[in-house]
This record gives C-alpha cells, structure tokens and sequence, in this order.
C-alpha cells in the first residue's frame, strides 16, 4: 500500500535535504507505486530496466521537443539529453569524442594542476586566517570542473562565479519553475549563456582550435543546425560541471562524517577511485529522473499505460537491499556487486561521466593527501534547493 504521507514528504523541502528515509518509507510500498496519474520507483531492477527500455522515452510519443531559441523566455532545452533518435544519436556522437575514456590520458595533468592550483590557495588563505573556514564549494568544488570544462571547450576567460550561478540555476529549474523569481533567474541565465555563445562561435569558426566548440562548429551546416550548436555548447558546459561540482561537494562531506573512511583514504590516497564510486552510490549528485511510456508496458507486475510518466528515484535505486549488501552503510572497500545508477543508463547514460570519475578521483586523493586534517566547524553547511540536484549550496571546512 502506498505510503501517501511519504509521498508528500518526498515533494516537501525535507525531500531534498534528507530523502533517504523517504525512500525506504517509498520503498516498503513495493516497486512501482502509484501517485494520482504518475508512478514512482525506488526499486534498482525496474530504473535499471525502464532506462534501457526504448518503450520508454524522455518527452511524450510524438514531442519533439524545442525548436526555436528563445533567449528571454523561461524554457530550459537541455539539447540532446532531451532528444529522441535519431536526433539524439546524431548530437551526441557529434559531442562524444572529447569524452571518450582515452581522450582522460591527455586531461589528467591539467586536472592536477587546477586542483594542486587551488589547494595551495586555500593553505595561503588557512595560514593566514586559521579559524577562518573556507567553503570547499565557492573554494574548490565548483572552480575545479569550471576550469576544466572550459578550458577543453575553449571558453577563454571564464567568470567561475557567474558560471557557477548559472549551473544552479539550472540545476535547480529542473524541478520545476515554482515562482516569477525562478523564472526570472532561468530567462537570465538562458540570455547570458546564449550572448557567451553567440560570441564563441564565430570565433572557433574563424580561428578553430583544438577544443570542443571548434568540433561542433566543424560539424555545422552538416550534422548540426545553428540552435542545436548553441543548445548542445550550453549543455556540455552545464552538465561538464554540475555533476562534478557536486560529487566533490558530496564526497568529502560524507567522508568527514565516516571518519574511519577518511583516514584510510588519508593512509591510503590510492583508494580515490573506489572512494568515487562509493560516494556516487551513497550519495549521489543527481537524484532522480524520469521517462514516459511511448505505449503500454507491463514492468514488475504494474500495468503504465501509455503516455504515462514515472518519476526514477536512483538515489534510492542505489540503496536497494537486494542489490547492494548493508546499502546505508559508506564503505570505500565495499566489493563490486553491480553498477550504480549515478549516471543513468541506457541511451542517456551521462557522456562526461569519465571526466566527471577523474577529477574527483584526483581531487579525493589530493585533498587526502594534502589537507589531511580537515574538520566541519560549527557553521551550518547550507543544500540546494532541488530534488533532481542534491548537493550543497555551502561547506564550511576548517584545517587544524
């Protein structure tokens, strides 16, 4: 039976800052519960299989989703991770190159040095104000994959700060536009980063490099229509730091609050790899999406009918017991026992998840190893308002 006061504790603000107790009350109520005209599923096996079920799309049968750029308005195009194919094939292999894993080699040095770069300025800042706290997220967290992301896609002189915002801002609307003010915050976010590429472009046009943008426009007229290019820079741009931003953010929260955890990843930095993929299925930076049912569809004894919407809770996905032993519990050497859902699966599965896994693999590792006696100080750390996004809007740390 369905747990309707979890129901509506998971769409209150308490569903975002502490779900994971809502997701075991939503759990109990078995795979795929029922919520008026839409479904909801915490269980592993079904989000597994409706991600990779193309009964199942991202828009309704027949959307075909944005067409025209509109740079004042409130809408959120989210490019080809909003596309069916055949559009969506083609715009993501036009982008994929510049993700592949081999490409990770080349990306690894300069990813050690933003990451050395801003260590060693939070130390001065620590060194000269002790019981000053820096905030990982301002500090670290978002200028690191800032940096990187537009560094490879060419974006020269990059404001981290506004491009930071912007991220939230996106991060945020994809739970909804609630207010004017919300909507306000997206039709200038949508305008600035249109003016950024509008920009660009005609720059990589004339003077192509060896980046990102100058791949895409390569493509133009062929494989891509002028709104595509810009939708698609804006995407990568967004989606190349958000999840990041929040991994790094999530992480080390979580191993400051597992102090045996933090101490063997301090003795033993090489563990930063599992260490990742622990913290992005314990507490992973994007905590759900959804799919609609392009016809009818039978999945674990639960009847959709077509057209309707079911909302993937893959934070939940993550910690379901049948897939993963003592799944609340955080473990750096938990043994592999099947892939977590933090990237989604299926067509959609995240294209820069690669680079997303090295920067926090190296940021774990020299954060470990250089800031070893990180501590939380009294200040609250204070989390975003989403329920797709989870991660913190500030954290306050302290080095003894």
């Amino acid at each position: 039976m369905t747990d309707t006061s979890a129901l509506d504790a998971f769409w209150s603000r308490s569903g975002q800052d502490e779900p994971y107790p809502i997701y075991e009350r939503l759990r109990a109520g078995g795979p795929i519960i029922e919520s008026g005209q839409e479904w909801v599923s915490t269980d592993y096996a079904v989000c597994n299989a409706i991600l990779r079920d193309r009964r199942f799309g991202v828009r309704p049968a027949g959307d075909p989703g944005p067409t025209s750029e509109d740079t004042s308005g409130n809408t959120l195009d989210l490019g080809f991770l909003e596309r069916e194919p055949p559009d969506h094939t083609r715009l993501r292999r036009l982008a994929a190159p510049a993700f592949r894993p081999k490409m990770m080699a080349g990306y690894a040095e300069r990813i050690a040095d933003f990451t050395r770069d801003l260590i060693t300025g939070i130390e001065r800042r620590a060194a000269a104000e002790p019981d000053r706290p820096f905030d990982l997220i301002a500090d670290f967290a978002a200028p690191l994959p800032i940096g990187v992301i537009t560094t490879l896609m060419g974006i020269p002189d990059a404001d981290v700060d506004r491009l930071s915002q912007h991220g939230t801002v996106v991060g945020s609307a994809l739970s909804g536009i609630e207010t004017p003010a919300e909507a306000a915050a997206l039709a200038a976010a949508n305008a600035e980063l249109y003016e950024l590429f509008s920009e660009l472009i005609p720059l990589k046009k004339a003077h192509p490099g060896d980046d990102v943008i100058s791949y895409l426009v390569a493509a133009a007229p062929d494989g891509i229509t002028p709104y595509e290019l810009h939708t698609t820079a804006r995407l990568l741009l967004i989606a190349g730091f958000e999840t990041t931003v929040n991994l790094i953010g999530n992480g080390v929260a979580t191993l400051l609050e597992h102090p045996a955890q933090w101490e063997l990843l301090r003795t033993e930095p090489e563990r930063a790899g599992a260490a990742v993929e622990e913290v992005l299925r314990y507490a992973p930076p994007v905590q759900n999406t959804s799919r609609f049912a392009h016809e009818p569809v039978s999945i674990a004894g639960v009847d959709l009918p077509a057209d309707s919407w079911i909302m993937l809770l893959l934070g939940a996905a993550n910690r379901d017991p049948e897939i993963f032993s003592d799944p609340a519990v955080f473990d750096i050497t938990r043994p592999r026992q099947a892939e977590h859902l933090a990237f989604s699966s299926g067509i959609h599965y995240c294209l820069g998840a690669p680079l997303a896994r090295l920067e926090a693999q190296i940021a774990f590792a020299e954060i470990a190893t250089r800031l070893p006696k990180l501590r939380r100080p009294a200040d609250t750390p204070t989390w975003r308002e989403s329920r797709v996004i989870r991660g913190y809007a500030t954290l306050p740390l302290l080095i003894d």
